[in-house]
């Protein structure tokens, strides 16, 4: 399956229960990377742009120097990763990894297609990063959720693989994959979504079908099973 920017609930399923390998369509891919190229511009001409060469939120009118721009992104993964609780299950943190690349495949969010080629990777090795279940902040985003899911991208953090949990840089080696360095902006636009929420959605709506299709074949049997009226 290719993302090239839109998706239906069978496909988000379908990823769920690990029936198809993903990958980056190539107009997606150009879409992505001429606006990474604009991000790129902005940091080379030492423009002020929030998150991007600022810090965030009382820190917006700090200038980060590009020297640090990768540790920036880096550190706010890590300060975000304070999520609680037992781990969100193994198919909607599945869920979570596709509507979070479909996402970034849209072009909008100024980050590299390597970084969405690595959430595709990790995906399509059936890595899967422990997610907390609580520490979301509802409409101001699933930040926590998010930078639990983002963190084994640069090798830290925790991940499932072939039913161990082990570091994310373990995880990333035994699957043969390696950890991705973040550049400006990426870091911010890894954990600015909602797609705990989305990937609950999604299971939530399969779950509802599913009982739908069972009380109408229950009722359809009760009523011949009673010789009912039609």
């Amino acid at each position: 399956m290719e993302l090239d920017g839109g998706l239906t609930l069978g496909d988000v399923r379908a990823v769920m229960a690990g029936e198809h390998r993903v990958t980056l369509a190539a107009a997606a891919r150009r879409r992505v990377a001429a606006n990474r190229a604009y991000v790129e511009t902005l940091v080379a001409e030492g423009r002020t742009v929030y998150g991007v060469t600022t810090g965030f939120g009382r820190f917006a009118t700090t200038t980060i120097p590009t020297s640090d721009v990768e540790e920036l992104q880096h550190n706010l993964l890590r300060s975000h990763a304070i999520g609680v609780g037992a781990p969100v299950s193994r198919d909607v943190v599945r869920a979570m990894l596709l509507l979070r690349a479909q996402s970034l495949a849209l072009g909008a969010s100024g980050v590299r297609p390597e970084l969405i080629d690595a959430l595709l990777a990790m995906l399509n090795a059936d890595v899967v990063p422990v997610v907390p279940c609580q520490g979301s902040v509802g409409a101001s985003g699933d930040l926590a959720p998010l930078a639990h899911l983002a963190l084994p991208l640069i090798g830290e953090g925790e991940a499932e693989y072939r039913g161990v949990v082990l570091d994310g840089a373990t995880a990333l080696a035994r699957a043969g994959l390696a950890p991705i360095a973040l550049a400006a902006k990426e870091g911010l636009a890894l954990i600015n979504g909602t797609q705990l929420m989305a990937a609950y959605l999604v299971s939530a709506v399969a779950r509802a079908e599913a009982l739908q299709r069972i009380a109408d074949i229950a009722a359809a049997m009760s009523i011949e099973g009673l010789m009912g009226s039609h």
